[in-house]
C-alpha cells in the first residue's frame, strides 16, 4: 500500500460518519467535473487548510465588540423588547 493510500486510510478511520458521508457525497459531484476543474479544487481546498485555522481565530476575536452603537443597554433592551410581537392562537386537542 502505497504512503498516500496509508494517509487516506488512517483519516477515514478518525472521520466522523457525518463528515464521512459529505466528503463522499461531495466526491460524486466531483466526477463530472474536467480535470482542470479538479485541480482549481485541490489548489483551493489546499489553500484553505493553511488559512483555516488563522482565519476561525480572527473571526472568533473580532466578534468581539462587534456591536457598536451609541445607545446604552437600556435602550436597546427596550428597543427590542418594545419591537416584539406575539400572537395569540388557539390550540385544537
Amino acid at each position: 500500500m502505497g504512503m498516500t493510500k496509508k494517509i487516506v486510510t488512517l483519516l477515514k478511520n478518525k472521520m466522523s460518519y457525518t463528515d464521512r458521508h459529505i466528503v463522499e457525497t461531495y466526491s460524486g459531484l466531483f466526477e463530472g467535473l474536467s480535470s482542470l476543474s479538479k485541480i482549481e479544487l485541490i489548489e483551493s481546498l489546499s489553500k484553505s487548510l493553511k488559512t483555516e485555522k488563522t482565519t476561525k481565530d480572527n473571526k472568533f476575536y473580532k466578534s468581539f465588540g462587534a456591536f457598536s452603537t451609541e445607545k446604552s443597554s437600556e435602550d436597546i433592551i427596550k428597543n427590542i423588547k418594545s419591537s416584539r410581537v406575539f400572537r395569540s392562537k388557539e390550540i385544537k386537542f
